[in-house]
């Protein structure tokens, strides 16, 4: 049968498709747009496989909070370009993907590949987009954090972001105070929300080192493991959020910052994400 210019232009406005490629579709699908839609998924699909080696450094990062905000989820959207991760289709899709694991609360990134958007699942509408565009895209992080208060932080450009979970609100609006915390995550990048959450491996490099250099420099064996010790408090200082000194006041620590803003606020868990 004939394919008018008006049916390729119906077929490319339901799909987003090159007009080329939108016309083979249909010819080959005899003038059956449900077929030709399937045909332009398989070549979404064909692309994907045909790019699995390529690096994902770009793209951004997409937050959302519930109303009381008590839970947030934050995803990362990766893609090959910058040119396309400022791409407005490519930002629908992931607020679009973002929506879809805040409603369905998928265990996983494989779960969440699961979850519908409309008739297709997400998996599905990452390949239709990969047709699109040729390049390779994939959900690289995927994060849920609950708490007395939940507080976004997205850094600049959209390649970086935080969740805090605030813990001992009493009720209060903290939200200034989690986006400061935020701030900090995202600009110290701590290793843990204090010395409690740092795993045993990272504290047993640290004292190898620590009893390395106190060697090297000569101290004797007898005081190695004291110095050691210090080395690690040291870096329990600098590398545990609630013990870093606050950026905006470095008079005072992470957690005497929160003390301040209401008695007994602490940090229960953070994520930060970032792509590059």
């Amino acid at each position: 049968m004939a394919i008018t210019a008006k049916d390729v232009n119906k077929l490319r406005q339901m799909t987003g498709a090159g007009m080329m490629d939108c016309k083979k579709a249909l010819t080959e699908a005899e003038g059956d747009f449900d077929k030709a839609i399937e045909i332009l998924r398989k070549k979404g699909q064909k692309v994907s496989a045909s790019r699995a080696d390529r690096d994902t450094k770009e793209g951004s990062v997409f937050v959302k909070t519930n109303a009381d905000h008590t839970e947030g989820v934050l995803i990362a959207l990766n893609c090959e370009t910058d040119f396309v991760g400022k791409n407005e289709e490519f930002l629908a899709l992931g607020n679009d993907i973002i929506d879809a694991a805040f409603e369905n609360s998928p265990s996983d990134i494989a779960a969440l590949n699961g979850e519908k958007i409309g008739d297709l699942t997400v998996s599905d509408k990452i390949t239709e987009m990969v047709g699109k565009i040729g390049e390779k895209i994939e959900i690289s992080e995927y994060v849920r954090l609950s708490g007395d208060a939940v507080v976004p932080y997205i850094h600049a450009g959209n390649k970086l972001g935080v969740l805090v979970a605030l813990q001992g609100a009493g009720g209060a609006d903290v939200s200034e105070a989690g986006k400061d915390v935020g701030m900090q995550i995202a600009a110290m990048n701590p290793v843990a929300v204090d010395k409690n959450g740092v795993d045993r491996s990272t504290v047993e490099k640290e004292l190898e080192i620590g009893r390395e250099q106190a060697l090297a420099e000569g101290k004797p064996e007898n005081i190695v493991d004291k110095i050691a010790q210090g080395k690690l408090q040291k870096f329990y200082k600098d590398n545990t959020l609630l013990n870093q000194q606050f950026v905006k006041d470095n008079g005072v620590t992470v957690s005497k910052y929160l003390d301040s803003v209401q008695q007994g606020l602490t940090v229960s868990e953070f994520k930060r994400i970032v792509i590059g």
